[in-house]
């Protein structure tokens, strides 16, 4: 008969804070702080796979003059060059959207008003994926909440960790198979190269051949 030893509430509690930890660190998501140059755009891009959730939010911060006013404006463009946000004369936004495809996602920011000044920065707030749920709502919607939330939030992170590295593994199969090309393509072009100077070597030697010969120095 197997005996099963009751876990201790002390044990309980440090596994209850080991998965609420891993699920703070797994959904955790940090603004990015751009400061924009007088002239010119400032780019920041992500990869990220088909069928996720994108959420950002950005905000024009004033740091050494306050008292101006400049706008920006924001263009985020998909990995094949579509346009799924564009805003002018901005100082503060928002962009949702779930991905079609695979690929760098990436969202551009520039000074578009002519009081430019300096020291202006964005505030760029980048969610995606399960960093992207709003978990208050999902909690009361399925009466959830302490721990069993907390697990519920380590699951649903476990599985997206599971999905980015089947997306990983797909990537490294083509990154492999277009290095097997190359490589291909490059043996055969190293073999053509050798041929062709072995070609040209026997020419260059049957020609000295045949013009000493004519005039008779062998």
């Amino acid at each position: 008969m197997a005996v099963v030893a009751a876990a201790s509430p002390a044990l309980t509690l440090a596994v209850a804070a080991a998965v609420i930890a891993a699920a703070c660190l797994l959904l955790c998501a940090e603004a990015v702080w751009l400061d924009l140059p007088q002239s010119g755009t400032k780019c920041v891009s992500e990869e990220i796979q088909s069928n996720v959730v994108v959420l950002a939010d950005y905000a024009l911060m004033y740091e050494s003059h306050p008292s101006s006013h400049p706008t920006i404006a924001v263009k985020v463009t998909s990995p094949y060059g579509n346009t799924l946000h564009h805003n002018e004369n901005a100082t503060v936004g928002q962009f949702a959207f779930t991905t079609s495809e695979a690929g760098n996602y990436l969202a551009c920011f520039w000074i578009d008003s002519a009081e430019k000044g300096s020291g202006i920065s964005i505030n760029l707030d980048w969610k995606i994926g399960i960093a992207a749920k709003d978990w208050d709502v999902i909690a009361k919607k399925e009466k959830i909440e302490g721990v069993e939330l907390e697990l519920r939030k380590l699951e649903v992170a476990v599985q997206s960790i599971h999905q980015n590295m089947i997306y990983l593994k797909a990537r490294e199969a083509e990154m492999r198979t277009v290095s097997e090309k190359t490589n291909a393509r490059v043996a055969w072009f190293s073999i053509l190269s050798l041929s062709v100077c072995i070609v040209v070597s026997i020419l260059q030697l049957w020609h000295l051949q045949g013009y000493f010969q004519k005039k008779k120095l062998i």
